[in-house]
């Protein structure tokens, strides 16, 4: 069948917000537009159409694909859940609880991402969001002095992260439990800085560095029967047994 959008494929910058949020996904799982394109069963020039295109109005089939292919949802390719809170969806279908192994649960860290700092106060623990990297296996996070992330220093703190498939209903969640403390040393702030997949979201000055040596991780995993699209049969099929492997098929 001829190709109904005979664009050439090329890398250029996605102008649609649905677009931008196709491409900054599948950019963080390291793949091309041809290999989501792959993974979607559509043309890359029609996956290039969208990302470019701000008019770009794929059918639910086509975005239940590309959500897929890209481990993802649709409501958060579409960006409609921007100001809701997570889960207000119902319970999945034959959910299965399972817990992780520590080892899942340090690919789930995996390098980089958003987790939650629980820092202890005299008025007990306050939970706070950090944008995180993994280096040599131990998670480390940029603040500023006297912020509360800065006070987790010398502490022992739980550090979370998760993950929640308002769709289907699915989700997982790792906990890290462990000492942090202050990167004073200059070498390590050098490196530190030269590891790190970008500076804090919140902005302003953060050249404090906070490192946690986890000392146990634990993890578990709630699945579905409905949790992936099956292209065979145009319907929801069951989930695979690990979710993350989506990335690495």
């Amino acid at each position: 069948m001829p190709d109904p959008f005979p664009l050439s494929v090329t890398e250029g910058s996605p102008t649609g917000d649905l677009g931008r949020r196709i491409a900054v996904r599948r950019k963080a799982l390291g793949l091309s537009r041809e290999e989501t394109a792959d993974r979607a069963g559509v043309a890359a020039s029609y996956l290039q159409y969208l990302e470019e295109f701000p008019g770009a109005a794929p059918g639910r089939s086509v975005l239940l694909r590309l959500a897929a292919a890209l481990d993802t949802t649709v409501t958060d390719l579409a960006g409609g859940a921007g100001d809701l809170q997570p889960g207000p969806g119902l319970a999945g279908s034959d959910p299965a609880f399972t817990e992780l192994t520590v080892q899942e649960c340090r690919e789930l860290l995996s390098t980089h991402g958003v987790g939650r700092i629980a820092v202890p106060t005299v008025s007990g623990p306050v939970i706070v969001p950090v944008n995180y990297t993994v280096v040599d296996g131990a998670i480390v996070y940029r603040t500023a002095p006297g912020a509360m992330p800065s006070r987790a220093a010398g502490c022992q703190v739980t550090f979370e992260i998760d993950r929640i498939d308002d769709a289907f209903g699915e989700g997982w969640s790792v906990l890290a439990l462990g000492r942090a403390r202050t990167v004073t040393d200059a070498d390590d702030v050098r490196r530190l800085t030269e590891h790190a997949f970008s500076t804090p979201w919140a902005g302003g000055p953060r050249e404090e560095w906070i490192r946690i040596d986890a000392l146990s991780l634990t993890g578990r995993r709630i699945t579905t029967r409905q949790g992936t699209f099956s292209e065979t049969t145009g319907t929801d099929g069951p989930s695979p047994a690990d979710p993350a492997a989506r990335n690495m098929e």
